[in-house]
């Protein structure tokens, strides 16, 4: 199993590339299962769950043709195995992602309830609430989600979900696509990976209107045809390496990415005193001599993401003062709190809070990644700790940060994997 080893202490600073976003390329690999002709995209990260994702849907049959470093085409012609087993979808929460297009237009899925980071309890009722809703039949048994659409198909529906869910948001709105009527999706999810799906399938002639709102129309078709689609830019591995940055009192410029969708992640970087400049395809941060803390409370999207939370848990362990950090939206979510204070951070737990009190230098050690984002706070801290700090069961950082050593090397860091 491979490790990361750090070499703490090196301000970084230099110009790296960010890579396509895991959260937007997954549901768009799934929305190729739609149509029966050639979906083309760019831009896809070479990540653990990107391969888990192509390994799946092409031993339901689909034809998947890589088109150079950052390209893959998806053909479904011969779909013909609606199934997800649970070896395959057993470590990737995202593989219930395939429900809804297999629903939609293969009339029948067997899909194995997912696994993934043991951040807290994701249930997919609003998955199975929404497209009974739209006329499916499913009985959850013996692990797996058995549904069949009926024989006049899914039918369009007005949807009400309790709790804002990203995938079940992506799911429903892939299985309306094809589904007979007008569906509306009230409490959607309104981040911009929602929006980059919505913009494929429209590419792929769907009608949707009001992506990027809590309030999703879908008016069906009958069939959808082929595609181009480039991946947007991953806002959370942007933010990533603005925060490991700023952490190490480093100045760095980020390419092929976007402000638009940072807000949150740009005021608190702002708060703790670094210096930003926005371009249309770039952002660089200078940060200062010492971090002010900053005090973060997790929300759905345009609110501060969790997936940045252990982030700027990381990065307020060495500022100057003490913040509050919120998690309101998984309740197993401070596991990285335990691994932080092995490297010294001084950090009290309290339900859903953490109490954060800079420290004025963290100490290598060996810690133990227990989940993707909680990799990414044990990156930081390792890059601002003095010593070595070896980092443990990095698969986890394989599923969501593509070549994450490389491009750290080159911006001065000092970090090996070792296999």
């Amino acid at each position: 199993m491979d490790k990361l080893l750090i070499q703490g202490g090196t301000p970084l600073a230099g110009e790296i590339a960010i890579s396509g976003a895991k959260n937007a390329a997954l549901p768009i690999l799934c929305a190729g299962l739609l149509s029966s002709e050639p979906l083309h995209l760019s831009n896809v990260p070479r990540l653990r769950d990107i391969s888990t994702m192509l390994r799946l849907i092409e031993q339901m049959g689909v034809r998947v043709t890589d088109e150079g470093t950052h390209g893959v085409s998806l053909d479904s012609r011969g779909l013909d195995n609606p199934l997800a087993p649970y070896d395959m979808v057993k470590t990737m929460r995202a593989s219930i992602l395939v429900l809804g297009p297999l629903l939609a237009r293969h009339g029948e899925a067997r899909v194995s309830l997912p696994g993934g980071c043991a951040i807290g309890a994701r249930p997919v009722e609003q998955h199975i609430r929404g497209l009974q809703a739209m006329g499916a039949e499913i009985h959850v048994e013996h692990g797996y989600i058995h549904a069949k659409a009926g024989a006049g198909g899914l039918k369009g529906a007005r949807i009400v979900t309790d709790m804002v869910t990203v995938t079940g948001t992506e799911n429903l709105m892939m299985a309306a696509v094809l589904a007979a009527g007008e569906t509306v999706i009230e409490n959607a999810a309104r981040e911009p990976e929602v929006v980059d799906l919505a913009n494929c399938l429209v590419a792929m002639g769907a009608q949707i209107s009001g992506a990027g709102t809590d309030r999703i129309r879908i008016r069906g078709v009958e069939r959808l045809h082929g595609a181009t689609h480039p991946i947007m830019a991953d806002r959370i591995e942007t933010g990533t390496y603005l925060c490991a940055a700023a952490a190490t009192g480093g100045q760095v410029r980020l390419t092929r990415t976007s402000a638009a969708y940072l807000d949150a992640v740009v005021d608190k970087l702002l708060d703790a005193g670094c210096d930003i400049v926005i371009e249309r395809d770039a952002i660089t941060l200078q940060a200062p001599a010492r971090l002010k803390a900053v005090s973060v409370r997790t929300a759905p999207y345009p609110a501060f993401p969790t997936d940045m939370q252990a982030q700027f848990m990381a990065i307020n362990c060495v500022a100057e003062g003490s913040a509050v950090i919120r998690e309101t939206i998984f309740e197993n979510r401070f596991m990285h709190a335990v691994e932080l204070i092995r490297l010294g951070a001084d950090i009290r737990i309290d339900a859903n809070n953490a109490m954060v009190t800079g420290v004025e230098h963290l100490q290598g050690a060996t810690v133990m990644a227990t989940d993707l984002r909680a990799s990414a706070s044990l990156v930081i801290a390792g890059l601002v700790a003095q010593g070595e700090t070896l980092i443990e069961r990095i698969y986890h950082l394989d599923r969501g940060y593509e070549g994450i050593e490389d491009k750290l090397g080159q911006l001065g860091a000092h970090v090996r994997r070792i296999r």
